[in-house]
């Protein structure tokens, strides 16, 4: 991946819009940002008033740990441990809206309000104070077992309940045959001891003066995270993580809810804010689950949408506000909230799913349209996207889209490069569901999704991953170590069991909840070595005095496996651009270096890439002396399995579409172009090509805008031009996708022949393909058969394919070459040259017979007409 452009702060935009205001009943509207703009002021209070002793900052004008411009606010100004949380609010009323308030209950049930009821009702009387240093450490967000002090407890003489409701005027505890008024401590606290011997199913009426609010007690709970998920996640061997950790909606002792958890080990303490307490997190306090580093807390009654983050107390006592790393929904940038998020999709892609692995990918058809969805078609959503992109992709022919990172970003300008919510698809098109009905809708069409995927490093933003609990967490401790040298971001700390698990998780998380077909890993480079991009004496040595990061290493290779193991026919392909040994081999088989491989499916060929690039760059009268450029490839095209890529790196930055790539004048630049896929299509590997370059689109790629369209505007003069070079790739990809030979034997060098690899003086490559059951390469003695093989009948099914390309702007009449001696005839089969493709209409028509003259180390050989900057393709006749 080449470096892409990065804000300094790459949220960068003011949160959200406000909330309103609580209505009469007590409840207010979920905002669409989280944000209060302005609350109304608590009862018996005045504007300005501080905030009651112990709670947190009184509240900010934008969501807490946003980059966001002050608001006026009635309170006076706070931070929060370096975070700005902008303007402080006067004290408010965090139970309006309650989460636990039942539907149709937010009023109270009828009855005397507290007012009205005497102290100590029902036997209750006070309970023992809190010490000091519960009391404060409570109030502070800072107490590591807040269960442990609020809720019901058995104590000599009854039964001890505390409640945290800040801002209430008191609260009144409601069960079967019971109504008790609970004396007030102080600072939101309200505490007695009930004449009771056991908890009953009870309930809080919490009066805050104009108004009541019914709701069922967080601390009555249990934990509803399981021993065994903490143990897994302990050990890095949770494969499903997001069951786990995050917001997930849940049935919980009867009780319909969200459990919230959190991985925060250095944190001492975390409390949930969200739009259901006006984001001011004193009355909800996390418990944190002993040496495992998560913390817990189940509030009944909260369902999907609501808005939400984590207040996370650091070990020096400051306070940061941060989003989910485990969000599998956003709010659409600039804000920054985590959304509670259920699936109700149902999928109807279960023929897709049973077929798509029953051929190797590495002997299967493999040609990809790689796609930026944002600007694809500027403004639309998801659904709309499904309603164009799957008939756009299978008329051309594609198997496989490609989709650039869709995990939910701040900045679109990184492209998706640089990911805060892993989890999560980005809200800029739409839900969770809306995205898997575009997938769902490209497998109904029969093409395959691959995703990029960035386990590499992450932003810095302040309210995402970077020091999450005040230390360093995802990322190494060593600041040098962490800081990723070129893109201004950091590397995640790959031997961290935890943090492992994080990412191994998330790859099957997208495989297995979005059933994307195919991961493309981004920058697999830049994890492997620990010099990468860094200078002498700004690294440390592995344990073996090596340059090789043994901890992503062996990430790479768990990944790999688990993605293997529990997702049938899914893909992955590693973005490596060195000679790392081993990227596509089996991870138990051990190299001559002694790693095992890494065990990618397919490994993009950026050799390949550059190296073709160049050639076809130079101005035709020098490209003999480049001619080894071309062939170099043919070398190591067998070390691994390759795909080709023409992707959006090469189209941006200064480097040119790949039209404009070629030299001469636009009838040239065309035939180049044309020449070029033709090339690239018949070599051993797969083809990835980037939006855009189907219609020889001669501007960069920029995201704003996407491709230019209006250059098949049929009103545009030259719309012909371009609508020739995408009918070239239509016919490209239905030639291919016919013809085994181009692909069964993409990594047997059995499939592959040069019919002259020196011929530099002419600009020409000629060479064969063969298929998968064909004898060797020139000896074709069952030639009979070909086409009798089950799902290759018909024609020609089966037998080779001679390419030739011309890269030079001259015809070359009776150009002589070598072919298998068993094969009478030949025909043309494509010519890039045609003029439905704007060429000029040189080949050669009907049947082209064999002759016995000796050419090429061949006994028989055919006479061409090649056509100026073409390739041409030829089967047996």
């Amino acid at each position: 991946m080449t470096a892409r452009p990065t804000p300094a702060h790459s949220a960068g935009s003011p949160a959200g819009s406000p909330s309103p205001a609580p209505d009469a009943a007590g409840t207010a509207a979920a905002s669409p940002s989280g944000s209060p703009a302005s609350r109304p002021t608590p009862p018996g209070t005045s504007p300005g008033t501080a905030p009651a002793p112990g709670t947190a900052d009184g509240g900010a004008a934008g969501r807490p740990g946003h980059t966001a411009a002050p608001r006026p606010a009635s309170g006076g100004a706070a931070t929060t441990g370096g975070n700005t949380a902008g303007p402080t609010f006067a004290a408010r009323p965090s139970g309006l809206r309650d989460p636990a308030a039942a539907p149709g209950r937010t009023g109270g049930p009828a009855g005397p309000s507290r007012t009205e009821q005497p102290k100590g009702s029902h036997g209750v009387r006070a309970a023992a104070p809190l010490s000091d240093e519960d009391r404060g450490r409570l109030l502070g967000g800072a107490h590591h077992d807040p269960h442990g002090l609020l809720g019901a407890h058995p104590v000599r003489g009854g039964l001890l309940l505390r409640v945290l409701r800040p801002y209430a005027k008191g609260v009144t505890v409601l069960a079967k045959g019971l109504r008790a008024d609970l004396p007030a401590e102080g600072d939101g606290l309200f505490a007695g001891v009930l004449p009771l011997r056991t908890v009953p199913d009870y309930e809080l009426l919490v009066d805050y003066g104009d108004h009541t609010v019914t709701v069922r007690d967080p601390y009555r709970f249990l934990p509803a995270l399981g021993e065994l998920d903490l143990h897994l996640f302990g050990e890095g061997r949770h494969e499903q993580l997001w069951q786990a950790l995050g917001a997930r909606i849940m049935e919980h002792q009867g009780v319909t809810g969200t459990r919230f958890t959190v991985w925060a080990p250095n944190a001492q303490g975390v409390r949930v804010v969200g739009d259901f307490n006006y984001w001011d997190g004193t009355g909800f306090p996390m418990r944190s689950l002993g040496s495992s580093g998560v913390w817990e807390l189940f509030l009944p009654g909260l369902g999907e949408g609501e808005l939400y983050k984590f207040e996370i107390t650091r070990p020096d006592g400051s306070r940061t506000v941060r989003a989910d790393p485990m969000a599998r929904r956003t709010e659409c940038p600039p804000a920054t909230a985590s959304v509670v998020e259920a699936s109700h999709y149902h999928w109807n892609d279960a023929d897709w799913m049973a077929r798509r692995g029953a051929r190797p990918v590495h002997e299967a058809p493999f040609s990809v349209y790689e796609v930026h969805l944002p600007s694809w078609r500027p403004g639309l959503s998801y659904r709309q996207l499904a309603a164009q992109l799957p008939g756009y992709v299978k008329d051309l022919g594609f198997t496989h889209v490609e989709f650039m990172p869709v995990s939910e970003h701040p900045f679109g300008g990184s492209w998706g490069y640089q990911v805060t919510g892993f989890y999560a698809p980005t809200a800029r098109m739409g839900t969770p569901d809306d995205f898997r009905f575009l997938i769902d809708a490209l497998h109904r069409a029969g093409i395959g999704v691959l995703m990029d995927w960035v386990p590499a490093h992450f932003p810095r933003d302040d309210w995402a991953l970077a020091e999450f609990d005040g230390r360093p967490l995802y990322e190494p401790q060593d600041p040098a170590r962490a800081a990723h040298p070129d893109w201004g971001t950091l590397e995640f700390d790959y031997g961290r069991t935890e943090v492992r698990n994080f990412l191994v998780a998330n790859a099957v998380y997208w495989c297995e909840q979005f059933h994307i077909d195919g991961l493309r890993v981004d920058a697999v480079a830049s994890m492997l070595y620990l010099d990468y991009s860094r200078e002498d004496g700004g690294w440390t040595p592995n344990e073996h005095g090596g340059r090789e990061n043994l901890d992503a290493v062996a990430f790479l290779q768990e990944m790999n496996a688990t993605v293997y193991r529990r997702c049938p026919g899914v893909v992955t392909i590693a973005e490596e651009s060195t000679a790392w040994d081993g990227v596509t081999r089996a991870t138990h088989h051990a190299g001559p270096d002694g790693f095992g491989g890494l065990g990618f499916g397919l490994k993009w060929n950026m050799g390949w890439m550059h190296d073709s690039l160049g050639y076809v760059s130079k101005d035709p009268v020098h490209r003999k002396y480049h001619h080894g450029e071309m062939t170099f490839s043919m070398i190591y095209a067998y070390s691994e399995n390759y795909v080709l890529p023409i992707s959006h790196d090469e189209v941006v930055h200064g480097k040119r579409a790949l039209v404009s790539k070629m030299p001469g004048d636009w009838w040239q630049q065309r035939a180049g172009h044309r020449a070029y896929l033709g090339f690239m299509w018949a070599h051993p590997g797969k083809q990835l090509l980037f939006m855009g370059q189907e219609f020889a689109q001669g501007a960069e790629w920029a995201e704003s805008h996407g491709p230019d369209w209006w250059l098949l505007d049929s009103s545009y003069e030259a719309e012909p031009d371009h609508r020739g070079v995408r009918d070239l790739v239509r016919e490209l990809n239905r030639h291919y996708a016919a013809t085994p030979a181009l692909w069964e034997r993409d990594t047997d060098p059995a499939g592959f022949s040069w019919i002259d690899g020196e011929a530099s003086e002419d600009n020409v490559f000629p060479f064969l393909r063969f298929a998968a059951w064909g004898d060797r390469p020139g000896h074709f003695l069952r030639f009979a058969a070909w086409g009798d093989r089950p799902g290759h009948s018909g024609p020609g099914g089966g037998s080779p394919l001679i390419s030739v390309t011309n890269f030079s702007p001259v015809v070359r009449r009776a150009y002589r070459l070598g072919v298998p001696d068993q094969l009478p005839a030949w025909r043309e089969v494509l010519n890039t040259d045609d003029p439905r493709y704007g060429g000029s209409g040189v080949g050669n028509p009907g049947v082209l017979k064999a002759e016995p003259t000796p050419w090429n180390g061949r006994s028989t050989s055919l006479a061409l007409v090649l056509p100026p900057l073409a390739t041409l393709w030829l089967r047996p006749s």
